[in-house]
């Protein structure tokens, strides 16, 4: 009851036309027949525009790699069993995990824009701080949540730090991160075709282009491509999950 109470209040606070709001619909299909249909495909068959998709695969795959060697140390010294100072080390790891994750994609491919002028490099940078803003959280979470007793029995017996990482900490957290490294790929991809609409390249600068100049029909066939890639980039998602879930 309360629930709905906030919500009639809230439409009423914001003054939400409900309406306007269920008739859109009918406006939307009306919008989607007369102006984007039919989607130009041809456009998209064209060589230039494979250079573009291949250029926003090569993008996703650069910055999701990136991203994950960052994830590493990040995670490690984020994690507050295994970290080497949890004084020191742990909040600073796990500020610049948080100050990562913090700021949209879409933000740091302007930032990186600005600074490094257009092209692929601002957008692969722009991934990379994404990706390692929550995968470096997912791992250092993961890390914390392991059996402390190899690592203990491994510093008893006179082990370093890195070989307490390697074989008390890593053999307990290889399944998860490689599920975290294809969650990562998978999402550094749909990520890849909105940091170009800010001039990092790729599918997203055409689909820029083709708004500003009110090609509709060609936007049209431009999302379908968009829509096409995510597809089988989830079928390759799911199947390299369901390797995973086998090795364990």
């Amino acid at each position: 009851m309360g629930v709905f109470v906030f919500i009639v209040w809230g439409i009423e606070y914001l003054d939400i036309p409900l309406d306007r709001l269920f008739g859109m619909f009918g406006r939307m299909g009306s919008t989607l027949a007369n102006r984007y249909y039919p989607p130009d495909i041809e456009y998209i068959i064209d060589a230039d525009y494979f250079q573009y998709v291949i250029e926003t695969v090569q993008m996703a795959y650069l910055g999701a790699l990136f991203g994950l060697a960052l994830t590493l140390p990040l995670g490690w010294f984020g994690a507050y069993n295994v970290t080497p100072s949890r004084r020191f080390v742990y909040p600073v790891a796990r500020f610049a995990t948080m100050g990562f994750r913090a700021v949209h994609e879409m933000i740091w491919a302007i930032l990186f824009v600005s600074i490094l002028g257009f092209g692929m490099l601002a957008g692969v940078l722009a991934l990379t701080f994404f990706c390692a803003g929550f995968a470096g959280k997912l791992l250092a979470e993961e890390i914390e949540a392991i059996d402390m007793g190899p690592v203990e029995a491994m510093k008893a017996t006179g082990a370093n730090l890195f070989q307490v990482v390697i074989w008390g900490v890593y053999p307990q957290i290889r399944v998860a991160f490689t599920g975290i490294g294809i969650y990562t790929w998978d999402v550094a991809f749909r990520a890849a075709t909105v940091v170009g609409f800010f001039g990092a390249g790729g599918m997203g600068w055409y689909l820029k282009r083709n708004v500003q100049q009110i090609e509709t029909e060609r936007v049209a066939a431009i999302l379908l491509s968009i829509v096409a890639l995510v597809i089988v980039s989830e079928i390759v998602s799911a199947w390299a999950r369901a390797r995973v879930m086998k090795m364990k």
